[in-house]
């Protein structure tokens, strides 16, 4: 909640705090481990049609001047409309632009990675998953039926399978 009332506040457009902040908090609340357990950075997108690298690094400076430690550190921000400018040289996958911030969840590499939040102004949390939210409920961890098998898989399973080892794996058919 400190990250979503601070990162509220800042106004950003098209916002939502996603990945392993999101999916790894309701691990830790279903299998009864304490908050924060395996979270190692809370992953704000945000969407902003200047891609440039200057106007992302205003974002990422000004998100970081709004946290103490360990947060300013642990608050990961990225232009969600810059995200194809770099990852095929970081990932090795082609990645088309994105319209919005919530076009990037159905890319991810599994369905339960695929979900974000956003504090409203109501305070309201909205919700936005692609894939709907049973397998990030169900301890579930597949791979996303709408790309290719992300490079990673493999790591992605081992290092999530060491910290939640109750997870149901299925695996994807391989030829």
């Amino acid at each position: 909640m400190h990250v979503l009332t601070t990162v509220r506040g800042l106004g950003l457009s098209d916002w939502r705090v996603f990945s392993g902040a999101v999916y790894q908090s309701v691990w830790n609340a279903v299998t009864g481990r304490p908050a924060g357990y395996g979270v190692r950075d809370y992953d704000l997108g945000y969407f902003d049609p200047d891609v440039s690298w200057d106007a992302e690094d205003v974002v990422i400076r000004r998100v970081a001047a709004a946290f103490e430690p360990p947060f300013r550190e642990m608050v990961e921000v990225r232009n969600q409309a810059r995200v194809h400018l770099w990852f095929e040289g970081k990932f090795g996958e082609s990645y088309e632009a994105l319209a919005g911030t919530d076009e990037a969840l159905a890319r991810f590499v599994a369905p339960a990675f695929a979900v974000g939040v956003r504090l409203e102004e109501d305070d309201a949390i909205s919700v936005a998953a692609p894939f709907g939210l049973d397998d990030i409920f169900s301890l579930t961890l597949r791979p996303n039926p709408r790309r290719g098998l992300a490079r990673g898989w493999d790591r992605v399973v081992a290092n999530a399978r060491a910290r939640w080892p109750e997870l149901t794996i299925i695996e994807p058919e391989r030829t």
